[in-house]
């Protein structure tokens, strides 16, 4: 059980209902415990979601969900390590949609430019890439919080950290994905909306 999760499902669901297409297939990347999918999938039954998380435990929880849950529109997790230039998912492309939850800080830059890449790659034309998180805007923090919580990041890791929106505005473009909305959320977080 992830209490993060649990707070932000209802705010980040609203999102999604109003951003995703209304039928069609989401690769969800990193997707950890799995309890967003089965919340997303409960709220949008015409969506297929896939969930995919490089971490075997991570996606033992996700079957553990799914097993729970019994929900029809949940696929089995797949590895996927974005940093990779195949995923192992492109026999099920193009998608509709690809959303990234509270990730692109946890990973090293090049999973960002590796998952941007991917979207460029197995996205319709049409399709949404959707990032839910801490992030700069204009090489400003949002919050002091966010500043702390990004210090804390790289002692952990240095390869870490809270991204700006306009370095993945510019990695994005170059992918053929042009940012369409950015939204404010709870707890000093973003939504970022790419097409």
């Amino acid at each position: 059980f992830s209490p993060s999760a649990a707070r932000n499902c209802g705010p980040i669901r609203d999102v999604l209902t109003r951003v995703l297409p209304k039928k069609g297939i989401v690769l969800e990347i990193g997707s950890g415990t799995g309890e967003h999918a089965i919340c997303f999938a409960t709220a949008l039954p015409e969506l297929v979601w896939l969930p995919s998380d490089p971490d075997a435990a991570s996606r033992a929880s996700i079957k553990a969900w799914i097993a729970t849950e019994g929900l029809a529109n949940v696929r089995a997790p797949v590895a996927i390590d974005v940093r990779r230039e195949a995923w192992g998912v492109e026999a099920k492309a193009p998608f509709d949609a690809m959303i990234s939850l509270n990730m692109v800080h946890i990973a090293p830059w090049e999973a960002a430019l590796g998952l941007l890449a991917g979207a460029g790659r197995l996205l319709r034309p049409d399709g949404v890439l959707f990032f839910y998180g801490p992030f700069m805007l204009g090489g400003t923090h949002t919050a002091a919080s966010n500043a702390s919580f990004d210090a804390d990041l790289k002692r952990r890791d240095p390869r870490w950290g809270v991204r700006d929106v306009d370095d993945l505005v510019g990695e994005a473009a170059s992918h053929g994905l042009e940012l369409r909305e950015v939204l404010e959320m709870p707890a000093n977080n973003l939504s970022l909306v790419f097409v």
